[in-house]
Formats: structure tokens, C-alpha cells, sequence
């Protein structure tokens, strides 16, 4: 792609830009793109910086693994260069972590925005902050060589990258529970039976399998899409009468939307 398409590259992160499509690259393959706060200062800011002519995110890793966690550099007493280390947070007072915390969330939750599909292309593994990075988009194309782990459990932490709402959606709660208690891998062929998974192809299909689903998600009619996005991610919350009700008016919108274009 060409470097004109490039809006950021730095942290480990890369974003760039062909026509509709945004694509969201880890970029630390020599260190199986580990994350820190200053990759997720750029994850957000990739989410800022995308146009609104954007219709679909897709986030990949560069290399054997897609992102394999959190750098183990976090709870060194030295932490990263110019950056608190975890243990300096610990130290602080109970509303400077939660500021901290909620501020790394930010990477996180942008992917969930109804007006973008967003793809994730995990291959290898995607451990904790990694897995909960793949759990962020609404769909996942997965490599058959995938491992996924939600390690933080066994390091005496918890799950706090916005990662357990989606793992209980796709898995149910005692799926959840066991995944993260255990901190075990999961697999591809358990990822697809799950539904942690969309599909799973061999890894040298990966990138081929992603660009047939983009290109079926560009097929539809953006606004059906994005009304479509919003009606099921509501339906998670909403008891019968207030989803069938908001079924009744994003088809009301849509219609009208139709008849005008006909007219």
C-alpha cells in the first residue's frame, strides 16, 4: 500500500487506508507484538484518526503471533522508559488506578462503534491483553494454528481489558469461568466450536479469508449494516419489547431511507 495511505506508525502500531478499509497492524513481530501503554495509546489513537468513510477495521499481527500479551516489562520495578511501571500505580491512590486502568480500556473499546465492522486475523498465539485485543472486534478469522489464553488469572490479576462481557456472550459463563481460572490454551478447533471463532482456515488462507469477508461485508448497503450492528448488539441488553421495538424503528428508518432513494 502506499505510504500516502499511512496515517500512523509508531508504538507498534500501524494504520492504513485503502478506500473503505482501515487496517490496523501490530507491528513488533520480533517480539510477538507484547503490548504496553504506549501501544495502547496508539490503538486509540488509530480509532480517532479513522475517516468517516470508513466501513470496516481489520486488526492483525505481524508475524507468528498475533499479539502474545501483556510485555512482562509492566511489573519490573523499572517498568517502560518514560512510563509509571504497574508497580508505581499499585502505589498510587485508588481513583489514580482506576484512571489508569480506564485509560488503557480506551484501545479497547472502540472496535465495538456501530458504525464499523471490525475484523480481527489472529494467528498464533493471543494471550491475555492479545486475547482479550481479538475478543474487541465483532468478528475473528482464525488461523489454524491459533492459542488462545486468558493468562491473567494465574498471575494473580484479573481479566480488566474489557475482555470478559464478549468471552461470557460467546462462550456462555461456565466456559468463561474455566478459560480464565485455568489459564489454559484454547485451541482452533475449540475457537470455532465455541464461537470464539468465525471460521478457521489454514494459516496460508488467512489473509485471503479476511479480504472475501470484508468484501462481503462492503457488498451490503452501509446503513442496513450499521442498523443491523446496532439492532444485535442491543439485543444483548434489551428484554423482547424493547428489541422488537427497535427492530420496528430501524426498519421504519430503513424503509423510508429506500422509498426516498426510489423517489
Amino acid at each position: 500500500m502506499p505510504d500516502a495511505h499511512v496515517l500512523l506508525e509508531r508504538d507498534g502500531v500501524r494504520l492504513t487506508l485503502d478506500g473503505a478499509v482501515a487496517h490496523i497492524t501490530l507491528c513488533n513481530p520480533a517480539k510477538r507484538n507484547v503490548q504496553s501503554p504506549a501501544l495502547w495509546r496508539a490503538l486509540a489513537e488509530a480509532g480517532r484518526l479513522l475517516p468517516g468513510s470508513v466501513r470496516v477495521a481489520v486488526l492483525r499481527g505481524e508475524g507468528v503471533s498475533f499479539s502474545a500479551g501483556l510485555d512482562r516489562r509492566a511489573f519490573t520495578p523499572e517498568g517502560f522508559e518514560g512510563e509509571p511501571s504497574f508497580l508505581d500505580l499499585a502505589r498510587g491512590t485508588e481513583q489514580q488506578l482506576d484512571a489508569a486502568i480506564e485509560g488503557y480500556q480506551e484501545a479497547f473499546t472502540w472496535w465495538r462503534r456501530t458504525d464499523l465492522i471490525t475484523v480481527a486475523a489472529v494467528q498464533g498465539h493471543a494471550i491475555g491483553a492479545g486475547f482479550q485485543l481479538a475478543l474487541a472486534c465483532d468478528l475473528r478469522v482464525c488461523a489454524d494454528d491459533v492459542q488462545f489464553a486468558m493468562r491473567e488469572t494465574s498471575l494473580g490479576l484479573v481479566p480488566d481489558l474489557t475482555g470478559t462481557k464478549p468471552l461470557v456472550e460467546l462462550v456462555g459463563y461456565g466456559r468463561a469461568l474455566e478459560i480464565c481460572v485455568t489459564g489454559r490454551f484454547v485451541h482452533a478447533d475449540e475457537a470455532l466450536r465455541s464461537g470464539l471463532a468465525n471460521v478457521v482456515v489454514p494459516a496460508p488462507e488467512l489473509d485471503d479469508t479476511v479480504s472475501d469477508l470484508v468484501a462481503a461485508v462492503l457488498s451490503a448497503p452501509r446503513d442496513a449494516v450499521i442498523e443491523t450492528k446496532g439492532l444485535l448488539r442491543s439485543a444483548l441488553v434489551e428484554d423482547e419489547g424493547a428489541q422488537r421495538a427497535a427492530e420496528r424503528a430501524a426498519q421504519g428508518r430503513r424503509l423510508r431511507d429506500l422509498m426516498t432513494v426510489s423517489d
